[in-house]
């Protein structure tokens, strides 16, 4: 008999028969002689929802209140599953994530765990009740909720899973695995039986939609046995894991976007030291996390450096910027919300020469110009119009997965 965590999307619990399907699947995983925690987030659209009442009522609310009004959603959906499963006669017990143990800094919003006092947890699994927690919240040191930031429910799950030593934790979506691209979206996307940490970590940060970053960049840390799998298809899912068994072989893993993506150019800077660490210094002070960055040579004692932020924190990042333009001695700030970043990523991309100019060739062949290119180890991000996201997608999975073939 093993542990396993259970995590559950919106789209898993969205209405009362999905919620029961959820009950079933928690259910089963107890009748087979496993200790069950699963993790819920709230049904559907009903935090987008709760943003709306807000706004209605103060469209500039405290993140502390946010955090009080959206916590409410993931308490929602425990309480249903856990009402479902009592139904089905299996001992049952609903927590919030402070009475979980889920003790956070004090960032609203986007809170991270300090750590899990599970004392709870285990005194209800010792007296062999199924435990439901709501996920993407818990509670600072003033007793305040917090919560994780969105998609946060997957690292609450993770944390959970590593805190309690758990065998297994099993994320469950409404996609059956984690596929090359996003199949909703991309004709010919293939599910993958197994991807490295890394891949994913990469993957899940340039805007792929299955997993959240901090969930994988926790699960690698801790070790964590992690699966994701389909609420609705009962099919095999994607495990992901520190050595995958086609890493050698593979070039490209997956394709992902992010239409979450601002750019910003300071243009005609003093080409002297220190000037990025002042830029960059004044940004993180204001908690703005920056991505591409492009520094350009320096011409007639001036330079320009582009960089890339999400839309969110472009406004932010302009204001800054400007009320500290004397000192950072700038000509002028260009900034663009009109694009989107497109990336491929392989854990075996170092050893193959030629995938980033086969990314490019796709790109040209498709008439699609290129804005910013960023590379690493194990990916290479382009940058282009919002306009050409979708079909750049496309036609570079095109060029990895048609020609090439998965593996090759």
């Amino acid at each position: 008999m093993g542990l396993i965590v259970q995590k559950f999307g919106g789209t898993s619990v969205a209405d009362a028969d999905r919620i029961r399907n959820v009950a079933r699947i928690i259910t089963e995983t107890y009748r087979r002689g496993h200790n069950v925690v699963a993790v819920l987030s709230a049904q559907g659209d009903t935090t987008d929802d709760l943003i709306a009442k807000a706004a209605e009522i103060n469209p500039n609310a405290s993140k502390r209140e946010m955090d009080m009004l959206l916590s409410t959603g993931e308490q929602i959906s425990c309480s249903l599953c856990a009402m479902a499963i009592e139904a089905m006669g299996y001992p049952v017990i609903s927590l919030t994530g402070w009475q979980a143990g889920m003790r956070t800094n004090s960032t609203y919003s986007n809170a991270r765990i300090k750590r899990i006092a599970t004392e709870r947890v285990l005194a209800e699994l010792d007296k062999k009740a199924i435990v439901i927690v709501t996920g993407f919240q818990g509670i600072n040191k003033y007793d305040d909720i917090t919560t994780l930031g969105r998609g946060g429910s997957d690292t609450s799950a993770v944390a959970l899973a590593a805190a309690l030593h758990a065998d297994l934790c099993q994320i469950y979506t409404d996609v059956d695995g984690v596929y090359t691209a996003d199949p909703r979206h991309v004709q010919g996307a293939r599910k993958l039986e197994e991807i490295t940490f890394d891949e994913m970590l990469e993957l899940a940060t340039l805007g792929a939609q299955v997993l959240h970053n901090r969930s994988v960049e926790m699960a690698k840390r801790y070790n964590v046995n992690l699966e994701v799998i389909s609420s609705f298809s009962g099919k095999p899912g994607t495990k992901v894991k520190e050595v995958a068994k086609t890493m050698e072989k593979s070039h490209v893993s997956g394709v992902a976007k992010d239409k979450n993506v601002a750019r910003l150019a300071l243009v005609g800077l003093a080409d002297q030291p220190g000037i990025a660490f002042k830029i960059f210094s004044l940004l993180a002070k204001e908690h703005v996390n920056v991505d591409i960055i492009l520094q350009s040579i320096g011409r007639n004692d001036t330079k320009d450096i582009s960089f890339t932020v999400s839309k969110q924190d472009m406004e932010l990042a302009r204001k800054v910027l400007e009320e500290n333009a004397e000192s950072l001695g700038f000509d002028r700030i260009d900034f663009n919300d009109q694009i989107a970043k497109v990336s491929i990523v392989g854990a075996g991309m170092i050893n193959n020469p030629g995938v980033a100019a086969a990314m490019f060739e796709a790109l040209y062949s498709a008439g699609i110009n290129i804005n910013m290119i960023s590379t690493s180890e194990i990916k290479v991000s382009v940058l282009v119009d919002i306009n050409d996201a979708d079909r750049a997608v496309q036609v570079v999975h095109d060029r990895f997965f048609s020609d090439f073939g998965v593996g090759n």
